[in-house]
């Protein structure tokens, strides 16, 4: 029996605040972090060319931070935020549900109001936001902003891939906020934080068209503004270490479970099977590349890089249905994916106007296309017995009470378990309308204000990319620094460091005859 002392004592936290939930929160934040830095970090430096491996990391690292300060200055209020600038939804309560025509049901509920979240009320108290209008946030707004902001962070990242190899570092630096604020910020309140096409029914567990498809749409057009890598370099792209790209494939894969376990907030069993879900159907995805670089190609050899293309492939079809379809759909949705796509990398890039676009790691296919592809599996292998969000009791505090397995699952007159119904399961094609609706706004908006951007951009630097001959040279004239120095390098290093020795006639001549041309500008 539980007894109240007459007095307060001091307690580590209120009561709405559940440990188990927080926690997995912040894990699940943790595990997504890390697919960025050091996962995609690794992966993407280790497939380029070595002499591209350091610009691959400082704009990885540069992104990841200015996204974040971004995200806690004003962009995660615009994408989470309570409160819509138009009014459509005020203090995390979705207003206009009927009776409102679509152009101002739209327009109201656009975008977040923008705000910061670094004082104290900020930081310590409940999260409320409409991207969860029906169970109260067990943990505080920081909790919910840090998981948030890994995903924000991750999505330049990914197109990244796309323009390697040519964009200056100052547009990229600059680049990646702007993308941020008026590409994933919208796109993520309209379909996450409560915003139109969320009230509209169109769903998206963890990112497949916010994410996936926003960042291969917006790598291609990036890669068609830049306009293609040098020659040599489009020749002669060979990876500069294949194991250290399966060490960050590796972590990609496993950092995924908080990618998609992370997403229904709470430590339940949706985001057991969202785990599970998601790893299946990233199996299924590998096998299926494999086997078809075996049994397809002219070398019947599977490969490497095949396999990562089809992991990559699992992994982003999955994404927009993790909890909601069974395993049976998590294997179908991998193996469609992995087969969509390998045709479009071997048959759609000769086809214009693939064929005509340098996309340098092939974003477009694994993240593109494989969003959109799993995003509208949704509306048909959605299975309604694969509940994200019960029926029970809630005490005072928000946290469940008296709530049985079989009253979790039964609908009553005040409560109907949330889940997702599929064509195969229902034969209608509703939510497959809606998730189309909602993928060809992600598409164009993606397209044209990516277009934009890089056109201001490329008006305020004098240029996007770096001139010829700083491009032949790589790392050591953007950044004076070499991924895999010589020995040659090592020594002149360590000579020149030694106690104000000066380096020999014949080092020193080596050393200018080496300097590269100086960069066009970062």
């Amino acid at each position: 029996m539980v007894h109240l002392l007459a007095g307060a004592v001091p307690v580590p936290y209120p009561s709405y605040l559940n440990p188990g939930d927080n926690t997995w929160q912040i894990v699940a934040a943790t595990f997504v972090g890390l697919m960025s830095l050091p996962g995609l970090a690794v992966l993407y430096a280790s497939i380029v060319q070595k002499k591209w491996a350091v610009n691959v990391l400082a704009m990885m690292f540069a992104g990841f931070s200015l996204v974040l300060v971004c995200w806690v200055l004003w962009s995660y209020k615009m994408g989470f935020g309570s409160t819509s600038l138009g009014g459509g939804v005020h203090n995390g309560v979705q207003t206009q549900l009927s009776g409102v025509g679509w152009f101002k049901h739209f327009f109201e509920n656009f975008v977040g109001k923008p705000g910061q979240i670094t004082n104290a009320a900020n930081e310590t108290t409940q999260a409320v936001s409409a991207a969860n209008t029906v169970i109260p946030f067990h943990f505080p707004t920081t909790t919910l902003a840090y998981f948030q902001f890994v995903f924000a962070a991750i999505t330049p990242l990914l197109f990244m891939g796309s323009v390697l190899g040519r964009i200056k570092f100052s547009a990229w630096c600059l680049l990646v906020p702007l993308w941020s604020t008026f590409v994933y910020a919208i796109d993520a309140f309209l379909l996450w934080g409560g915003g139109y096409f969320a009230q509209e029914g169109a769903l998206d567990f963890s990112g497949g068209f916010v994410i996936h498809m926003s960042a291969g749409v917006s790598g291609f057009v990036a890669a068609w503004v830049l306009g293609p890598r040098l020659l040599r370099d489009r020749q002669h792209a060979i990876p500069n270490n294949l194991v250290m790209a399966a060490v960050g494939a590796g972590i990609l894969w496993l950092g995924w479970n908080g990618f998609n376990g992370g997403d229904p907030y709470y430590a339940g069993a949706s985001a057991s099977a969202a785990v599970v879900n998601t790893n299946l159907a990233t199996a299924v995805g590998v096998l299926v590349w494999m086997g078809m670089d075996a049994w397809l190609t002219k070398g019947k050899k599977p490969t490497f890089l095949g396999g990562v293309n089809g992991m990559i492939c699992g992994l982003v079809g999955i994404t927009p249905c993790a909890g909601w379809v069974n395993g049976w759909g998590a294997i179908a949705v991998g193996a469609i994916c992995a087969a969509i796509v390998w045709v479009a990398w071997n048959y759609l890039s000769k086809v214009r106007p693939f064929s005509k676009v340098d996309d340098a790691l092939g974003v477009v296919y694994t993240h593109g296309i494989a969003g959109f592809v799993g995003g509208m599996l949704l509306g048909v292998f959605g299975d309604p017995n694969m509940l994200e969000y019960g029926c029970g009791h809630l005490n005072s505090a928000g946290q469940v009470i008296g709530t049985s397995a079989a009253a979790y699952a039964t609908s009553t007159k005040t409560c109907v378990p949330f889940s997702v119904s599929g064509l195969m399961y229902t034969g209608s094609a509703h939510q497959l309308w809606e998730q189309f609706r909602a993928a060809i706004w992600v598409i164009l908006w993606s397209a044209i204000i990516t277009f934009v951007l890089l056109k201001l951009i490329g008006l305020v630097l004098r240029g996007l990319r770096y001139r010829d001959e700083v491009l032949e040279v790589g790392d050591l004239a953007i950044h004076d620094e070499e991924a895999f120095p010589e020995a040659t390098f090592a020594e002149r290093i360590g000579t020149l460091s030694m106690a104000g020795a000066p380096a020999s006639g014949a080092l020193a001549s080596r050393r200018e005859s080496e300097a590269p041309p100086g960069p066009a500008g970062t």
